[in-house]
């Protein structure tokens, strides 16, 4: 009689262990699922910035003739942080691809920083109307991109927590939880968002 209520104890003990060790699973793979969306609505905002700015370049063209470097140089950016995106978007939180992807959002912004302060010298084109109108889609653009940025370092925070967290991080080694990374920009001049006037 004994051994049955040992063998009973020992069912319930392994049961439980079980559902513990799923539901730390379970938990793992959400917040992995939640910080990979968080970086999709970066994604979307990223996409639409590169989408707006062979359009800004295009207006800028016809009058700033003499500029040829700068619009090209912000051209070159745009295609090297597209790529960037392309390669976070394939594997969010990987700290080479997310490094690469800052880096190069880092070179855009500097490189509409010039282009921006180059349009402040032609007055009809600061007053083209495509133009402003441009500029004012990219500011917003801009403040969803930052938006969307905190969202997903907010969730790669909380997922980098708990997976280290005692016993999560027993589970998390034995299922292979990478750590995730955050999107950040590393030089303080490209911290700074491209400044738009009208």
């Amino acid at each position: 009689m004994l051994a049955v209520w040992i063998l009973i104890g020992v069912f319930v003990v392994g049961l439980v262990l079980v559902v513990v060790v799923v539901g730390m699973y379970n938990k793992l793979v959400t917040l992995r699922n939640r910080y990979k969306n968080a970086f999709a609505q970066i994604d979307v905002q990223l996409k639409r910035r590169y989408d707006l700015i062979p359009n800004l370049v295009e207006t800028a063209k016809g009058y700033l003739k003499h500029e040829r470097e700068t619009l090209e140089a912000v051209i070159a950016a745009r295609n090297q942080a597209a790529s960037a995106g392309q390669a976070a978007a394939a594997n969010p939180g990987d700290p080479s691809a997310m490094r690469s992807l800052g880096s190069a959002e880092g070179a855009l912004s500097s490189a509409l920083g010039r282009l921006f302060a180059v349009v402040e010298a032609y007055p009809d084109l600061k007053a083209n109307q495509n133009m402003m109108a441009l500029q004012e889609e990219l500011t917003s653009t801009e403040n969803k991109i930052a938006f969307s940025r905190q969202a997903y370092n907010d969730a790669v925070t909380y997922y980098n927590t708990q997976r280290e967290l005692f016993p999560t991080v027993i589970i998390a080694g034995m299922f292979n939880f990478q750590a995730a990374n955050l999107f950040e920009i590393e030089e303080a001049q490209e911290r700074e968002a491209p400044k738009v006037s009208f």
